[in-house]
C-alpha cells in the first residue's frame, strides 16, 4: 500500500501479542540450531542432545534427512530411540511409514491450486526465508561478523517467523492469481477471488492472521488506492496496465508487496523500468543509509527508460509524490517515507526496521509525474491510536464498533463492510472522517491517457543482512 503523505510514528496495540505459544508451566528448553526455536528436551534425539552447538530438533533432522533418504525415516528412527520405542537390544527395526499428525511436521506439498494454510503446511514454524542481500559499501562488514548473525536469531526470531509466514502466503496467492487472471474478467471478481485465496492461505483468524489492507487493482493512469466497490462493472482489457497491490499479516506483522500485470507487450519497457527501479531501491537501502539517497538512485534508474506508443517515445517519469514507507506491527505507514526522487528526508534507516520499498513510474502524453486524488473512495483506515470523540449519529457509533472489532488500525474497504452484512453505513463513515477518527484514501491518478506501473517488496534490516522477505521466483 502506497505512502502518499507523512504519518506520525506509532506503537503496536497490545492485542498483537497472541502467538499461541510458550506461556504456562516451566519446561527446560533448548534452541534448535536449524529453526532457532526453543523446544523441550523431548523434541531432540539422544544423539542430538549430546551435541553442544549444532543440535537439531526432530523436525529439522527429518527435513535434512528427507533429501538424502527420500522420506525422513532417519528422523523417525531417532524419535523411536528417544521415546523408548526400540526393542531394547539395539536391533534395527524396519523403517515405518510416517503417519500424518495433526499440527505436527510439514505437509508433503501444497495442493494445486493451493488450499493448505501456511501454518498447516509449515507446522514446525520453519517458514521459507526471503532473499538475503549484503549491505553495500560501508556496511559490508556486517555480513562477515558471526555475532551479528547470532543477534539475528536472538532478537528477531519471532518477528521473522511471522513475517516469513505472511510472505509465503503472499507468494503462493500471487502465483495462483497469475494462473487465471485474463482480459474480459470483472475487476470486482478479480479482487474478490484474490482475497478469498489470500484469506484461505494465510488461515484468517480475526486480528491475528489475515489481510493487511484492501487489494488495489488500479488501472492505467490510476496508480494506487483503487479497488472496485459493490456494483462496479469495470472489465479488465487487453490494453490495460493493472497494478495489483495486496497485503498479508500474521500478528500484525505486515507484508506489503505489489506487481504490475499487462498483456500487451508494448508496455514492456515501462514495466521493466519500474521493476529495475524497485530493485535499485532495495539494493540502496540499508542500516545507516539516508532515505534521500535511496530516492536519488531510484529516480536515476527509472528515468533512463523510454516507452514508445504509436511511434512516439515518451520518457518514463518517477511519480514524485508517491513513496515507500516504514512498517510497524498493525501500522502500514509507520512514519518514515522512502522517496523515489532525489531530495526528501535525510533521516537514516536503522537496524531492525522494516520497510516497503515501492516505486511508481508513468509515461504517455502530458504525463505530470505527479498524482492527484480522483474518483470514488474505496479505502479507509482508522487512527492507529483512537481518541474519544462524541459521535452524534447511531450510524457513526455502529460502524466504529464494526471497524474496531474487525479491522482495528488496519486499512479496509467498503467491500469488506458489505461482506460483514452491514448496510446503510456511508453516513457513519462520513461522520468518522469528519471527526478525524477515520481517514479516506481516494484513488491516486496521473493524467488520463497515461500509463502507470508499480513494483514493491517488503524488506527487514537484520543485523547481518537485509532480507527481501517477499522476494519470489516471479519478481
Amino acid at each position: 500500500m502506497v505512502e502518499d503523505g507523512e504519518v506520525a510514528p506509532e506503537v503496536a496495540p497490545a492485542e498483537a501479542a497472541s502467538n499461541g505459544g510458550a506461556a504456562g508451566a516451566a519446561v527446560h528448553t533448548l534452541v534448535c540450531a536449524a529453526c532457532s526455536a526453543a523446544k523441550p528436551k523431548t523434541d531432540y534425539s539422544k544423539a542430538q542432545l549430546k551435541k553442544k552447538g549444532d543440535r537439531k530438533c526432530f523436525g529439522c533432522v527429518g527435513e535434512a534427512s528427507d533429501g538424502a533418504n527420500g522420506g525422513g525415516d532417519a528422523a523417525a528412527g531417532d524419535a523411536a530411540a528417544a521415546n523408548g520405542d526400540g526393542n531394547g537390544e539395539g536391533e534395527k527395526k524396519k523403517p515405518k511409514k510416517k503417519k500424518k499428525k495433526s499440527g505436527g511436521g510439514e505437509a508433503s506439498k501444497q495442493t494445486s491450486p493451493p488450499t493448505i494454510p501456511m501454518h498447516e503446511l509449515f507446522a514446525s514454524g520453519n517458514f521459507p526465508a526471503g532473499e538475503d542481500q549484503e549491505y553495500a559499501n560501508y556496511n559490508l562488514e556486517r555480513t562477515t561478523m558471526e555475532e551479528l548473525r547470532a543477534k539475528d536469531a536472538a532478537t528477531l526470531d519471532e518477528t521473522i517467523r511471522d513475517l516469513r509466514q505472511a510472505a509465503e502466503a503472499h507468494r503462493q496467492v500471487r502465483a495462483d492469481v497469475m494462473s487465471w487472471i485474463k482480459p474480459g474478467m470483472l475487476m470486482f471478481d478479480i479482487a474478490e477471488r484474490l482475497e478469498a485465496k489470500s484469506r484461505q492461505l494465510i488461515g484468517e483468524d480475526g486480528l491475528h492472521r489475515g489481510l493487511a489492507f484492501p487489494t488495489g487493482v488500479s488501472l492505467n493512469h490510476c496508480a494506487a488506492h483503487w479497488t472496485p466497490n459493490k456494483g462496479d462493472k469495470t472489465v479488465l482489457q487487453y490494453e490495460d496496465v493493472c497494478k495489483i497491490d495486496f497485503g498479508t499479516h500474521v500478528n500484525g506483522r505486515i507484508i506489503d508487496c505489489a506487481w504490475t500485470v499487462h498483456f500487451d507487450p508494448k508496455y514492456d519497457e515501462l514495466v521493466k523500468a519500474v521493476k529495475d527501479a524497485t530493485n535499485t531501491g532495495i539494493k540502496a537501502a540499508g542500516i545507516d543509509v539516508q532515505l534521500c539517497e535511496v530516492g536519488e538512485q531510484v529516480q536515476e534508474v527509472m528515468e533512463s527508460y523510454e516507452l514508445e506508443l504509436d511511434g512516439t517515445a515518451y520518457p518514463v517519469k518517477a511519480l514524485q509524490n508517491l513513496n515507500g514507507h516504514s512498517i510497524e506491527p498493525y501500522c502500514i505507514h509507520a512514519g518514515k517515507t522512502v522517496p523515489i526522487v532525489k531530495g526528501g528526508e535525510q533521516t537514516r534507516m536503522l537496524e531492525g526496521e522494516q520497510y516497503a520499498i515501492e516505486t511508481f513510474g508513468v509515461a504517455g502524453p502530458r504525463a505530470r509525474g505527479k498524482v492527484v486524488e480522483e474518483g470514488e473512495v474505496s479505502h479507509y483506515m482508522r487512527a492507529f491510536e483512537p481518541f474519544h470523540v462524541p459521535l452524534r449519529t447511531r450510524a457513526g457509533r455502529n460502524i466504529l464498533n464494526v471497524i474496531n472489532k474487525n479491522f482495528d488500525s488496519l486499512a479496509f474497504c467498503k467491500r469488506w463492510i458489505d461482506r460483514l452484512g452491514e448496510e446503510k453505513y456511508q453516513m457513519g463513515l462520513t461522520e468518522l472522517c469528519k471527526s478525524g477518527l477515520l481517514t479516506a484514501y481516494p484513488p491516486l491518478c496521473d493524467v488520463k491517457g497515461t500509463y502507470t506501473a508499480q513494483f514493491e517488496h517488503t524488506i527487514l534490516l537484520k543485523p547481518s543482512a537485509k532480507e527481501v522477505l517477499s522476494r519470489g521466483e516471479d519478481y
